[in-house]
C-alpha cells in the first residue's frame, strides 16, 4: 500500500512527515481560498468547489466561510451537512460526516496528531485516526474531535468541548475531556412560536 491509500483506510496509523503525500495539500488549499473568496450570492459556485473538494459531497452540504481542511479528498457528507463559520477539518485519515449534521462556529475536527516523544515530534513524526460523526449529530461551537473518535447518532456536543473518546448515540455530552451529562429525552422537545 503506499501512503494515499493507508491514508484513505479506517486504519489509524504513523507517518513520517516526508511519505505525506504534501503536493495534494495544494490542491485543497487552492479550492479552500477559492470557496472562502466566493460570494454569499454564489451558492452555484460553491456547491462545484466543494463538489471537487470533497471526497464524496452530498448536494445538500453547505459551508460558511471560512473553511479550512488539509487534503478535502478523506471528507464525506451523506446528507444534509451545515458548516457554520470557521470550521477546520484535517483530514488524513477519512472523515464521514452522518446526515442532518449541525456543525457549529469555530469547530476543529483533527484526525492528524503528532508524535509524544519530543525528539520524534520534531523529526515529523504524527498519528491519524479517522473521524465518524452520525446521523443527526450537533456539535456546539469551539469544540474540538480528536482522531480515531466516533460521534453516535443524535448526539450533542456542548460548546468548547474537547471529544478525545467515542460518545454514544442520543446523548448530551460536554467538557474537557467531553463526558455524557445525560440521555436526550421526550421532555426536551420545545414548541415553535405559531403565527
Amino acid at each position: 500500500m503506499d501512503m494515499l491509500e493507508i491514508m484513505k483506510t479506517q486504519q489509524k496509523y504513523c507517518s513520517d512527515h516526508r511519505d505525506m503525500p504534501n503536493e495534494l495539500q495544494i490542491k485543497a488549499k487552492n479550492l479552500c481560498w477559492e470557496y472562502n473568496q466566493s460570494r454569499p450570492d454564489e451558492p452555484e459556485k460553491r456547491a462545484e468547489i466543494l463538489q471537487n473538494l470533497f471526497g464524496t459531497c452530498h448536494p445538500l452540504t453547505f459551508i460558511e466561510p471560512s473553511f479550512r481542511c488539509d487534503y478535502g479528498f478523506n471528507i464525506h457528507t451523506h446528507g444534509l451537512t451545515i458548516i457554520n463559520y470557521n470550521c477546520v477539518i484535517l483530514d488524513t485519515s477519512p472523515v464521514n460526516i452522518g446526515k442532518n449534521a449541525f456543525i457549529a462556529p469555530g469547530v476543529c475536527l483533527a484526525c492528524a496528531g503528532h508524535a509524544i516523544d519530543a525528539e520524534q515530534r520534531a523529526y515529523g513524526i504524527g498519528t491519524s485516526a479517522p473521524i465518524t460523526i452520525g446521523d443527526d449529530v450537533w456539535i456546539g461551537a469551539n469544540s474540538t474531535v480528536c482522531g480515531g473518535v466516533t460521534i453516535g447518532n443524535g448526539t450533542i456536543i456542548g460548546a468548547g468541548s474537547v471529544v478525545t473518546k467515542d460518545i454514544p448515540s442520543g446523548v448530551i455530552a460536554v467538557g474537557n475531556p467531553c463526558r455524557v451529562l445525560r440521555e436526550i429525552t421526550e421532555e426536551d422537545k420545545i414548541e415553535p412560536l405559531k403565527f
